[in-house]
């Protein structure tokens, strides 16, 4: 089918990536931006457009995503979804909006698909922001740019380490409020003259040592974002007050009489159970109906395994990129099998840990001695540092190694190894499977520990 020509100067017209497409996800036609993005200066048309977006060899819902072209097919309007694209610069996520385009009759004739890039989140590892590629993750970041526009209230729920202030710092970028203040304010152990003070500000003199004016948060935040995180530790007394600024959108300053007017857009944050504490009485049911207008789950971790490495990965990048760290397979493998109780808090701990613990340039088992402890059978408190025998996951992460040097030892054959090489390739197979601690293996192998260790580190 040949697209109506004000379709086709519609298509180049937008100033970002965009395609006809017809029912069968082949592309029709295509911008300039869409071949700059996918195909290299090239038009792509005949292409299916998730060969073209993904790399896939079927349609997204049968790739296990869920596809707008065919959502948009079924409710007959446009529908928006956010997606992970391979681009020709890498992957990023990518905002598709499918609209179906009829003609003078109201028969489909084929949909155009137009493409935004979004820089609240990455497929990569980034050094700043949000990362992730696992569908809690993606389904998470859809909920974000949903009501990223609106300046209805969002309730952030999730446990204690979720990265809660990173997905406000994110609906707050993705908003049209983006260029005006961000303010949070941790509202666990407030008073109520520090909460009121905090957040509306005070003139001298009001209370013992007040000695100068001061402007509150409702004051700097102006145009931009509030952030309230830890909503559910709020004290009753202090539920009223805020329910009363959330209703009429104005304040006073204490000791003042003044009445001021607040613009700002509210996102809460709580681990706690609220419906809970409202049949306890310990949090008001009229406060919560105003704050969880679009409330937003966020995974724990234990949740998205496919996040572990790229996470990781991230926060090596950001705390000491000049050490170029990376996580071993095993070491990987190893930190998925765990079940992250202080989700992102915990592993950026543990990782922390580990780059001390590490002074080569690859992170394994024996830099976690904490995670090997928990399983139960890893390296004593007197001598930490041997890799912890693992399972599941991590166990077919341990043969994947050890299955690697059997075939750099079988490749051999035909060769002379150095005995530097042979001598590397049996201290990390030993260092694989040996139950016991290194003062053992060291006796063992005849040398001393001090030995052992420094040819660990060399490895």
């Amino acid at each position: 089918m040949n697209p109506r020509t004000q379709d086709l100067a519609d298509l180049h017209a937008q100033t970002a990536p965009a395609a006809l497409l017809d029912r069968q996800y082949r592309i029709l036609a295509s911008n300039e931006r869409y071949q700059e993005a996918f195909h290299r200066q090239q038009d792509g048309a005949g292409l299916h457009c998730y060969q073209s977006s993904h790399g896939f060899d079927r349609p997204c819902d049968e790739a296990g995503e869920c596809c707008p072209l065919k959502m948009s097919a079924e409710s007959g309007v446009a529908e928006q979804m956010l997606h992970i694209h391979q681009l020709a610069q890498g992957k990023e996520f990518v905002l598709v909006e499918i609209t179906p385009l009829f003609d003078e009759r109201g028969r489909l004739l084929y949909f155009r698909e137009l493409q935004q890039r979004t820089l609240i989140a990455s497929a990569e590892p980034r050094a700043q922001g949000l990362v992730g590629v696992s569908p809690p993750f993606i389904q998470m970041l859809d909920d974000v740019h949903k009501v990223a526009r609106s300046a209805v209230p969002v309730l952030l729920l999730g446990e204690s380490g979720t990265g809660k202030e990173l997905i406000a710092r994110a609906l707050h970028d993705a908003s049209d409020r983006a260029a005006r203040p961000f303010v949070a304010v941790e509202c666990s152990g407030l008073t109520e003259t520090l909460f009121e003070s905090e957040l509306f500000g005070h003139r001298k003199g009001s209370f013992t040592g007040a000695l100068a004016d001061k402007p509150g948060l409702i004051e700097a935040v102006q145009g931009g974002t509030l952030f309230l995180d830890e909503i559910g530790d709020v004290p009753l007394g202090l539920q009223v007050k805020l329910l009363r600024l959330l209703e009429s959108h104005s304040y006073r300053k204490v000791g003042e009489t003044q009445t001021r007017q607040a613009d700002f857009r509210l996102v809460c944050a709580t681990h706690r159970d609220l419906d809970r504490m409202m049949a306890e009485g310990a949090f008001r049911t009229d406060l919560y109906y105003r704050i969880s207008t679009f409330p937003i789950r966020l995974p724990p971790l234990r949740e998205r395994p496919q996040d572990i490495r790229l996470l990781a990965q991230s926060v090596l990048l950001r705390s000491h990129p000049e050490r170029r760290l990376e996580l071993s397979d095993p070491a990987a493998a190893l930190l998925e099998a765990y079940a992250f109780p202080g989700n992102i808090r915990e592993l950026v701990n543990l990782l922390e840990r580990a780059r001390i613990l590490c002074s080569g340039h690859s992170l394994l088992p024996v830099h976690f001695p904490a995670l090997c402890a928990s399983n139960g059978d890893g390296p004593s408190s007197d001598n930490p540092g041997l890799p912890c025998a693992a399972s599941g996951p991590a166990a077919s992460g341990q043969a994947s190694t050890e299955a690697r040097l059997d075939t750099a030892l079988e490749a051999s054959s035909d060769r002379v190894l150095s005995l530097k090489e042979v001598e590397r390739l049996y201290l990390q197979r030993l260092l694989l499977s040996y139950p016991k601690g290194r003062a053992e293996l060291a006796l063992e192998l005849g040398i001393s520990l001090r030995t052992l260790n420094r040819k660990i580190a060399g490895l």
